[in-house]
C-alpha cells in the first residue's frame, strides 16, 4: 500500500499546495506559518505529527512527537511503513482539524512536553 492511500485525497493535495507555496520562501522572512493540515497519530501509544505541507515524494514538514516534540521533516513512506500489532498502522485522524499555526502548536507542545491536538 502506497502512503498516498492513508491521507484523504483533499488533504495530501493542501499539503502539496502548501509546500510548493512554500518551497520558494524558505529561509526568508516571508515563509509561511500554516495551520496543520493533517494529524497523524499510532492508534497503540506514543506517535502524533501534525504535517503542513509535503512533495510529491512523501517528504512532510510538521510537528512530530516520538517521544518529544520537534519541528522537522518527515518521510511518509517511513511513518506508514511502520508495523503495529494486529495489523494496525499510523492513521490520519480524520476528525481532527486545527485550531492553531504550527508555531503556537510547537511552542505548546515544548511548554507541555507533547502534542496536544
Amino acid at each position: 500500500m502506497e502512503w498516498t492511500d492513508h491521507i484523504r485525497p483533499d488533504d495530501l493535495q493542501q499539503l502539496i499546495i502548501n509546500w510548493e507555496e512554500q518551497l520558494p520562501l524558505k529561509g526568508t522572512s516571508q515563509e509561511r506559518d500554516y495551520n496543520p493540515v493533517v494529524k497523524l497519530f499510532n492508534p497503540l501509544g506514543i506517535g502524533t505529527w501534525l504535517l503542513t505541507e509535503c512533495d510529491n515524494d512523501g517528504l512532510a514538514f510538521g510537528l512530530s512527537d516520538t517521544g518529544y516534540p520537534e519541528l522537522g521533516y518527515i518521510s511518509l513512506e517511513e511513518v506508514f511503513a511502520v508495523k503495529l500489532p494486529g495489523g494496525l498502522h499510523i492513521e490520519q485522524d480524520r476528525y481532527w482539524t486545527a485550531k492553531h499555526t504550527l508555531s503556537e502548536y510547537a511552542a505548546q507542545a515544548r511548554s507541555a512536553g507533547a502534542i496536544r491536538a
